[in-house]
């Protein structure tokens, strides 16, 4: 029986460019994923692993032309902002490269026996392994950073797990194009082309992660989608871990004193942040608290200004487009809702940005108010106009999990000289709500750094780890310890002359 086609869609103009092969079937999903499984052993070796991920990014790096301009073709997002990603994409596979070369991520830590302590210790020998083969789910709107070479595809590799990515429909050709760069690199370095597997379709996506031979899953996209695939995760014979992005609100908290100080630079840098690649960040700014007053005031003209400078700009699909106009007017139409500068459809194929405002008050009690606490994917935000702290706090209070939180203050408040401590409290209010708390800047821009979190309390991601970091490689090992086990045995990386030179902990000292 023969399945759907997959094609390649100009969302400038909704029409199809090219077929780039057919949705995968149950049995090509069952191929692609024992493939993987069977060629698991030959990621062992972390030179070679190190060496793989540098050779991908280099060959990304020198394919980037063309790659670009294929993912323009498919998304819209501009040449200028895809190179940006690319090169960060390439960054980020080189950094997991020199975190493979160091071997921290290992966390080795050696015990020798001690009959003297309560009680007695035996010789422990504890270190990481991959857990197997990894299902990434690619996310629509980054189709290099969160997509087929993206954090989830580096880090999974990098902990030496093959892969097997669901490429997102917005984008087939470039996730085939850049599927046939990873496996070019593997080629080079000598490892089997099957450590990246590639597949189509919704229902192909089902089928992956259902398969017993995935022994983890990392996803980016909404909320409907990500549950659906963490619960059937969770319901296999055997669950396995789900690392899920799924949506967030990344509230903004703006005191009253930093409106009064620079209400104008605020809200320029808002109208920059909300509008940032059409709005389709997942971490734009989709609530801000803003005061009442003068003050607010001000910060809403220059939000007005901005916004309503801003061209009108392509959603990655003409679903998600539909979809903005829709939201946006259920939400225009709830009582007290105002829109300065109206978001919506600017004609058949475009959208145009805007934002609404509604008292504070109106969302601190359960209601039909509620639709302005979820997330419209696009280029729109809601200012919520308080009148007091306890208004912020009643806000707040109703908000669920973030990938990040903002407070603007003063330079007082910030210095803490003022405000009897308001933004101390103000971070420990935003804190519980989100993975990534700023001060005085705007959540869009994730940097690729060892300290970095992007992840926070559901619905943003359903675990704690973070996809974006060095780090996100913790979410594809697990730990296991070795008992009073003959040193000619163990793996190098637990023996006593530490031949391979890692980071440990041995005997309660840490090593370097």
């Amino acid at each position: 029986m023969a399945t759907a086609p997959v094609w390649s869609v100009d969302p400038r103009t909704g029409k199809q460019r090219e077929q780039v092969g057919a949705e995968a079937t149950a049995a090509d999903v069952h191929r692609a994923v024992t493939a993987a499984h069977a060629v698991r052993g030959a990621l062992a070796d972390r030179t070679v692993r190190a060496a793989f991920l540098r050779s991908a990014a280099e060959l990304l790096d020198g394919a980037k032309d063309d790659l670009v301009a294929e993912a323009d073709a498919e998304t819209a997002l501009g040449t200028a902002r895809l190179t940006g990603e690319l090169a960060r994409t390439c960054y980020q596979l080189r950094s997991f490269a020199d975190i493979v070369d160091e071997g921290a991520y290992l966390d080795v830590v050696i015990d020798h026996p001690d009959s003297a302590a309560t009680p007695p210790v035996p010789d422990l020998r504890r270190h990481k392994v991959p857990l197997g083969v990894v299902a990434v789910y690619a996310a629509s709107n980054f189709p290099f950073a969160f997509s087929v070479p993206g954090g989830d595809t580096a880090s999974a590799l990098a902990a030496g797990c093959p892969v097997v990515v669901k490429a997102h429909p917005d984008h087939p050709a470039t996730s085939e194009r850049v599927a046939a760069v990873l496996r070019a690199a593997a080629a080079r370095n000598g490892l089997p082309e099957d450590v990246v597997g590639l597949v189509h379709g919704f229902e192909a996506g089902v089928e992956l992660v259902r398969h017993p031979l995935v022994t983890a899953a990392g996803f980016t996209g909404s909320v409907r989608g990500g549950r659906a695939l963490f619960d059937a995760a969770a319901a296999r014979p055997v669950p396995i871990p789900f690392h899920g992005e799924l949506g967030s609100l990344n509230p903004v908290v703006v005191t009253e004193a930093a409106a009064a100080e620079r209400a104008e630079q605020i809200g320029t840098g808002l109208a920059g942040s909300m509008t940032l690649g059409v709005g389709q960040f997942c971490v734009k700014p989709g609530l801000v608290l803003a005061p009442e007053g003068a003050a607010g005031d001000r910060l809403l003209k220059s939000l007005t200004d901005a916004v309503g400078a801003t061209g009108a700009g392509v959603l990655l699909d003409h679903r998600m487009r539909d979809n903005f106009v829709a939201g946006v007017a259920a939400r225009a139409q709830l009582p007290d809702v105002d829109a300065p500068v109206t978001p919506g459809a600017a004609d058949e194929h475009t959208v145009t940005a805007g934002f609404l405002t509604v008292p504070a008050a109106r969302l601190a009690a359960e209601g039909a108010h509620d639709l302005l606490l979820e997330e419209c994917f696009g280029p729109v935000t809601v200012i919520a106009r308080y009148t007091d702290d306890d208004e912020i706090t009643a806000v707040l209070s109703r908000l669920p999990g973030n990938l990040t939180a903002t407070v603007h203050l003063s330079d007082d408040e910030a210095a803490g000289v003022s405000g009897a401590g308001r933004g101390t409290r103000l971070l420990a209010e935003l804190t519980p709500l989100a993975g990534r708390v700023l001060v005085n800047g705007w959540p869009t821009g994730v940097a690729v750094a060892p300290a970095q979190q992007h992840g926070g309390p559901y619905p943003a991601t359903t675990s704690t780890s973070t996809s974006v970091g060095g780090t996100a490689i913790e979410r594809w090992l697990r730990p296991v310890v070795y008992q009073n086990t003959p040193e000619a045995l163990l793996p190098p990386e637990l023996h006593d002359a530490n031949p391979l030179g890692l980071p440990r902990r041995y005997d309660g000292r840490l090593e370097h």
